[in-house]
């Protein structure tokens, strides 16, 4: 099953990259386990240093530089040609829950500068709504983070404290802490769920990004890949309910 999935997110990367990237691009490179294979795959089908690169993670830039792109940090006025991430879940209508490698809030703040964002999942990340089989990330301000985790617990969430080895606190690249949540019952609307804990004194950024993504490329074990829009996602829904 874990080849399955390596196969699965490679075919993922290898379609997006053959199809949308281009020399010359100001890219923006997500986190996490498919993003690395889309930065392993624009190091091997260009001349790394034809793009100009920004990274939402220390990770994802360690990795681009030893493979030959350049990253540099984000300046005033930046706007991004494309960046190509990952997601923990996606949704028919495309909202994605994001942040399980710890980059939620610069992966968000780099998907609003982005002209296009490429999402890049296997099947296993295809759920019906967010929280289904991944956990709400919320990056917090440690100071506050015991008493956001009770008024999360108070709203119906369950909560988890998200830690190292050892019962470390995880450590986001911004210094903060992560709380994972998990809801009780089905997220309907999860751009108000989004509002509502972002509302929270404390809270940095939620994991739940609404009306971003502009494909969604979902790769398979055999290699082939397939690309999912809102458009599309708004089409099957009526299909169904035709067919119903």
């Amino acid at each position: 099953m874990a080849d399955d999935a390596a196969a699965a997110k490679e075919a993922a990367a290898r379609h997006a990259v053959r199809r949308y990237v281009r020399p010359g691009m100001r890219l923006a490179l997500g986190t996490g386990t498919t993003a690395e294979q889309a930065v392993r795959a624009i190091a091997a089908s260009f001349p790394p240093t034809s793009f100009d690169c920004v990274s939402s993670s220390l990770q994802t830039e360690e990795l681009a530089r030893t493979l030959g792109l350049p990253v540099r940090a984000p300046a005033a006025g930046d706007r991004y040609d494309l960046m190509l991430d990952g997601a923990d879940e996606v949704t028919p209508e495309l909202a994605l829950t994001k942040g399980g490698g710890g980059a939620l809030l610069r992966e968000k703040l780099l998907a609003q500068l982005a002209r296009k964002l490429i999402v890049l999942v296997d099947p296993s990340k295809l759920v019906a709504t967010v929280g289904e089989r991944s956990p709400i990330p919320v990056e917090v301000v440690p100071f506050a983070r015991p008493l956001l985790a009770r008024a999360f617990a108070d709203d119906g969430y369950e909560v988890v404290h998200r830690v190292y080895q050892a019962d470390r606190p995880y450590q986001t690249d911004n210094g903060n802490e992560i709380l994972d949540l998990r809801p009780r019952s089905p997220i309907r609307d999860p751009a108000a769920a989004a509002r509502a804990l972002r509302a929270r004194v404390g809270v940095v950024e939620v994991g739940i990004f609404v009306r971003m993504a502009h494909r969604v490329v979902v790769g398979f074990p055999d290699g082939h890949a397939e690309e999912r829009s809102r458009r599309s996602a708004r089409a099957r829904d009526g299909a169904a309910g035709r067919r119903r």
